[in-house]
């Protein structure tokens, strides 16, 4: 089944700063060879369900393996079975909507 989430993975008491726990995520995600899109607040992942979560356990694992002991991560999920939809196509009709106004 494919799936769409909008994961958002936030390492607890390492500081201010949590680009370099996000870059780790964001390299598990290109070696996953997920479709991905990063924004401020978290990143927009879609594949076959089996893999995302997958890449999403990864995540964790890296996030500790840099030394993170406790991490807190939401994730909103989407599944459709009428057709298959990326996350372009769900950009894409909203923008096309922008330009008949």
């Amino acid at each position: 089944m494919k799936v769409m989430i909008d994961l958002c993975v936030v390492p607890v008491g390492v500081g201010t700063s949590v680009s370099e726990y996000v870059t780790a995520c964001q390299r598990v995600l290109q070696d996953a060879g997920l479709a991905h899109q990063m924004h401020a607040y978290g990143t927009n992942i879609e594949g076959e369900w089996d893999e995302v979560f997958t890449a999403v356990k990864r995540c964790h694992e890296a996030v500790h393996e840099l030394g993170a002991v406790r991490i807190s991560s939401s994730m909103r999920i989407g599944t459709r079975t009428d057709r298959d939809q990326t996350m372009d196509d769900k950009i894409n009709s909203v923008k096309a909507k922008l330009k008949e106004e």
